[in-house]
C-alpha cells in the first residue's frame, strides 16, 4: 500500500501480535456499535493461513494462558478455536532442588476443570488474524512506524509504506525493542535479573498428566509445561553468560544436564526441539499514559517468564482498556482523552504492582542462597502444602482470577 494522504483513525495500534491483535479483537463491538475506525500496524509479514492447514510444530514456542484469561478470550469469542490446540494445567507443582518442600496447587481444589491451558503462540496468532481478517480494519503490515509525533488531539504516525496516520489515540504493543517509547521520552524502570532464559520443547517418556513444575535451583528456576502429546515447553534460567556452554552442546548432552537438574518425575528427557535464549530484566514503563496514548503488554511490562504472568497480565490490560474506552465513548469522549487513560491507569496500577511483587518476590526469594533461608523456603512449601486456604490463595492468582 503507497498512500501519501493523511488520513484519521479514532484508535492506531502500534504492533500486531498477540497483545495488539487481542486488542484488535476485543474492540469488535465498538467498531461497528460506534463506528470506530481501527488502524493496526505490524513490521513483520503476517503468514497466509486462510488455506493453509494447521500443522503443530514440535519447535513451537507456547504461551501459558490462565483461566481468567481463557474467560476473558471466551467474551471476545475465540475460546472454542483456541481450545483446538490448547493442553490443560490441572496441577501447578512448585519444588526447590535439594530440599523436601514442595507445594502442589489442584484444579479440582477450585472446583475447575484446569488452572489454566498452555497454547502454542502459532495457533493463539492463527486464530486471531483469522478473526481480524473479518473486521473492517485498516491494517498496515508489513510497515513500521518511522515517526511518532505529539499533536492536538492525538498524534501522527508516519509509516514506511508510505502511509501518514492521526490517530485520536495510539496504542503501544509492539514490544519492549521498538524505540518508540524512547521517541516519545518515556523512560522505563529496569532491573536486570542477570540471568538468562534458554527456551525449547522437550518429549518425555511418561504421560505428563497435565501438571505444570516451577523448579528452583541454585542456578535459577525452571518450568516445564504441559503440550499436547508427551511434550513439554522448557523455560531454563542461566547465569548470564553461562547459557552459552549449555547452548553449546549437544542434544544428549543437553538433556542429561536438564535430567541432573530436573530429575525424572516426568521420566526421561529424550528429544529436544530448537533451543532459544534471551536475557531477563523486570522492566516497566514509567508513563503507561498519555494524552491520546497508552503502553501495553512488553512495552509497559516485561517479567521474568518463569511465572508465566506477562501475557496474562497484559491482556487484562487489553479488557481494561477496552473498559474505559466503552465508558469514554458512552460519555462523548475521544479515546484519546486523558481523564479516560488514567481511568485505566487506575484499574491497572494495582493489579500490575501485585503481580509484579508476587513474581518478582519470589524469583528474588528462591536466588538467595543461604541456609537458613533455604531450610525456611522448604518449611514454607510444606506448610503452604497443608493450609487449603493459603493453597487455594495462590492458586487463584495463578488462575489470575485474583488480582
Amino acid at each position: 500500500m503507497s498512500d501519501s494522504v493523511q488520513r484519521s483513525v479514532d484508535i492506531a495500534i502500534v504492533g500486531g501480535g498477540l497483545v495488539g491483535a487481542s486488542l484488535a479483537c476485543a474492540l469488535t463491538p465498538y467498531i461497528d456499535r460506534h463506528g470506530l475506525e481501527v488502524a493496526v500496524i505490524e513490521a513483520a509479514p503476517l503468514p497466509s493461513t486462510s488455506a493453509t492447514p494447521y500443522q503443530p510444530s514440535f519447535d513451537a514456542r507456547a504461551s501459558a494462558i490462565a483461566l481468567g484469561s481463557q474467560q476473558r478470550f471466551t467474551a471476545f469469542g475465540l475460546w472454542s478455536a483456541l481450545a483446538e490446540h490448547a493442553e490443560p494445567i490441572r496441577t501447578i507443582h512448585v519444588s526447590e532442588r535439594g530440599r523436601w518442600g514442595a507445594a502442589r496447587l489442584h484444579a479440582h481444589e477450585l472446583g475447575v476443570d484446569a488452572l489454566g491451558h498452555v497454547i502454542p503462540n502459532a495457533w493463539i496468532g492463527r486464530v486471531l488474524h483469522q478473526h481480524l481478517e473479518r473486521l473492517s480494519l485498516q491494517w498496515h503490515c508489513p510497515a513500521r512506524v518511522e515517526s511518532i509525533t505529539a499533536q492536538a488531539g492525538g498524534h501522527r504516525l508516519v509509516l514506511s509504506d508510505g502511509s501518514d496516520l492521526t490517530a485520536a489515540l495510539t496504542v503501544l504493543a509492539d514490544g519492549g525493542r521498538s524505540g518508540l517509547k524512547e521517541a516519545l521520552g518515556i523512560d522505563s524502570q529496569a532491573s536486570s535479573y542477570e540471568q538468562t532464559a534458554v527456551i525449547t520443547t522437550v518429549e518425555v517418556s511418561r504421560p505428563h498428566g497435565g501438571v505444570a513444575y516451577e523448579r528452583f535451583t541454585p542456578a535459577g528456576p525452571l518450568a516445564l509445561l504441559p503440550l499436547r502429546g508427551q511434550r513439554m515447553e522448557l523455560v531454563w534460567t542461566h547465569p548470564q553468560g553461562s547459557e552459552q556452554g549449555r547452548l553449546g552442546l549437544a542434544d544428549g548432552d543437553f538433556l542429561a544436564a536438564l535430567q541432573r537438574t530436573f530429575g525424572d518425575r516426568v521420566g526421561r528427557f529424550r528429544r529436544l526441539g530448537q533451543r532459544h535464549h534471551y536475557p531477563l530484566s523486570l522492566v516497566t514503563a514509567e508513563e503507561p499514559v498519555r494524552p491520546g496514548l497508552a503502553v501495553l503488554g512488553n512495552a509497559a511490562h516485561a517479567l521474568h517468564p518463569v511465572a508465566g504472568q506477562g501475557f496474562n497480565l497484559a491482556l487484562r490490560g487489553v479488557t481494561d482498556l477496552v473498559a474505559a474506552l466503552e465508558h469514554g465513548l458512552a460519555r462523548g469522549q475521544s479515546p484519546g482523552d486523558i481523564s479516560l487513560l488514567k481511568d485505566f491507569e487506575h484499574r491497572r496500577m494495582v493489579d500490575r504492582h501485585n503481580v509484579i511483587r508476587f513474581s518478582d518476590g519470589l524469583i528474588r526469594l528462591f536466588g538467595i542462597d543461604h541456609p537458613l533461608l533455604s531450610h525456611a523456603r522448604a518449611a514454607g512449601l510444606v506448610g503452604l502444602n497443608m493450609v487449603g486456604p493459603l493453597r487455594r490463595t495462590l492458586a487463584r492468582r495463578a488462575m489470575g482470577i485474583e488480582r
